[in-house]
């Protein structure tokens, strides 16, 4: 193969194949992806700001049976640690993310074996109740199958009953890599690939946009992570016209500390800082179809974060307030709504607030800084 043809068909937006993918991978020098993938962010997002988020990541309980190999936060049923969320400490947190300037609810939680799609639309609904203007980033496709199974329905009807209740947008998470070999070693109670892939493309029939992610260093192949990429990119071009589908791609490193993966496979996250920025580069090159591309700055840190901007990635997530699930497994880094604007600068970036649309926010009037600890 040839670099340079390679390159060029990408600056072009034209789909590589999963070889291209790993040939690129494996031989192109960094600094060139960087260039390549630096250029299609200027095509795709010509306005040139760097977008980040003020939510809040809550759980509605840590209950699951799915028992991942890498999660370090689930509780099996009947666990003395175990809960479910109740509204009294929904009602505080969400008047506190307010107060910080949020006005987003990223939820999720384990699969429940009690919990179904009637416990999911009353809660969606007495939230919206509560707080109108409260917009509800929830769930996933492993917990929708889930609650498909507990509830015997589609994953159309399951998704629309959520949509009518209040959810305003779905994330990606469960994603991991999208090959059921590796969901096989890793998290075997989630549902395959096929079923997170048709998932979200139900999603995007009924005009939720959704957000992808993968989760790499593991136990995946290269060719594996370029499998998971395409596979994405498939979905993308599937969605209804008119449909925004994946509104971001979200790819972050498998954080290893004190997790089954680790302590039984002795797997561990041994991803450099160069290999994470250049999966950043060619997530914007083999994702030509997909506009928003995130640096983790949660798994990799402030400084490799900043490179990602200078990689393809457009957009550096939320400040986060409040996660439990990929900080339990050791991510140690935090930002405040001044520190990752600063961050964003140093960078070379003008920082800009967004909403979970990528649609632009005024910075809040009265707002609190964020400086509480979890």
């Amino acid at each position: 193969m040839d670099l340079q043809e390679i390159y060029d068909r990408a600056i072009r937006s034209e789909f590589l194949t999963i070889q291209e993918g790993v040939f690129l991978f494996e031989h192109a020098p960094l600094t060139e992806l960087m260039y390549v993938a630096n250029e299609l962010r200027k095509k795709q997002v010509p306005h040139g700001k760097v977008t980040w988020i003020i939510d809040r990541n809550m759980n509605t309980t840590n209950v699951c049976v799915a028992n991942c190999k890498f999660c370090n936060f689930y509780r099996i049923p009947g666990h003395p640690e175990s809960y479910i969320t109740d509204i009294e400490t929904y009602k505080r947190k969400i008047d506190e993310t307010f107060r910080y300037g949020g006005e987003q609810l990223l939820l999720q939680g384990g699969h429940h074996p009690e919990l179904g799609l009637d416990y999911y639309t009353t809660l969606f609904k007495q939230l919206k109740e509560l707080y109108p203007d409260l917009k509800l980033h929830a769930l996933g496709p492993p917990e929708v199958a889930h609650i498909c199974k507990v509830s015997g329905v589609s994953h159309h009807d399951a998704l629309s009953a959520l949509k009518e209740a209040g959810m305003d947008s779905m994330p990606g998470p469960g994603a991991e890599i999208l090959n059921d070999r590796v969901r096989r070693l890793i998290s075997k109670g989630k549902c395959g690939a096929q079923e997170w892939l048709d998932i979200m493309h139900e999603a995007h029939k009924i005009g939720l946009t959704t957000t992808a992610t993968m989760m790499f260093g593991h136990v995946e192949t290269i060719e594996e992570r370029f499998e998971h990429l395409v596979k994405i990119r498939e979905v993308q071009a599937r969605k209804p016209e008119g449909a925004k589908g994946f509104i971001a791609f979200i790819p972050w490193t498998f954080q290893d500390v004190d997790t089954l993966l680790r302590r039984i496979r002795g797997t561990k996250n041994l991803t450099t800082a160069d290999e994470y920025i250049r999966m950043i580069a060619l997530s914007r090159i083999m994702l030509p179809n997909i506009k928003n591309i995130q640096a983790s700055w949660l798994t990799v840190g402030k400084q490799v974060a900043q490179v990602c901007l200078h990689a393809g990635a457009n957009d550096f997530g939320s400040i986060m307030i409040e996660e439990n699930v990929v900080s339990a497994a050791g991510a140690p880094h935090r930002f405040t709504a001044n520190g990752i604007q600063e961050a964003i600068r140093e960078a070379g970036f003008e920082p800009q607030l967004r909403n979970q649309q990528y649609e632009f926010r005024a910075m809040p009037q009265h707002m609190e800084e964020q400086l509480i600890t979890y």
